[in-house]
């Protein structure tokens, strides 16, 4: 007989929806493992100290300062010590600045953090945090949606302020996680699952 396979629950669409800005620069990943008392003999491992071994990617790989994406490896391996009070596991953001995408009129870079509900509050003094710019119960996310980004096309980026040229929202449905995305710039289609 063939294992039972159970259909999944289904989540409620009513439920919170968070809307943030999207920052347009490169994707992040900072990772820490704890080591238990070894030493980390991985080549990919960036530092390590206290019992964590740091590791740090961009959207699809890990990478070193030897092998890095604009710079972000080299700058977590500076901000070692900040980053790793952040704890085990995997802290996603976007690397955005100068010399990436859009550069936001800034002459350094910077690492903003994706999960709000974790890192509004308390960060690292390192990071930024996305700006929320608002929460529905997804009655009206279509016209939410919307406003979240005529609000952006009319006065700008939250996260660099007189920054006009923001590039759109990131929608996260907090039960199930599920992000989605939509652009000012015409939210075309750069691939077919995309």
């Amino acid at each position: 007989m063939s294992e039972f396979q159970a259909f999944p629950k289904i989540t409620r669409f009513h439920r919170e929806w968070i809307i943030t800005e999207k920052i347009d620069g490169t994707n992040a990943q900072v990772r820490f493992v704890e080591l238990d008392g070894y030493q980390s003999a991985d080549p990919k491992c960036v530092a390590q100290s206290n019992g964590l071994a740091m590791f740090v990617g961009s959207r699809t790989r890990w990478i070193t300062p030897q092998d890095d994406n604009a710079g972000f490896a080299r700058w977590c391996l500076e901000h070692f010590e900040e980053l790793s009070a952040m704890g085990p596991g995997s802290h996603f953001g976007e690397w955005y600045g100068c010399g990436i995408q859009r550069n936001y009129g800034l002459s350094e870079k910077r690492l903003a953090l994706f999960n709000v509900a974790r890192w509004s509050e308390s960060r690292p003094a390192c990071c930024d945090v996305v700006p929320v710019i608002r929460v529905s119960d997804g009655e009206h996310l279509s016209d939410d949606i919307r406003n979240a980004l005529n609000v952006l096309r009319a006065t700008g980026s939250y996260m660099v302020q007189g920054f006009m040229r923001p590039e759109g929202v990131v929608i996260r449905h907090t039960p199930s996680g599920v992000l989605m995305k939509a652009t000012l710039d015409g939210d075309g289609h750069k691939g077919a699952n995309r």
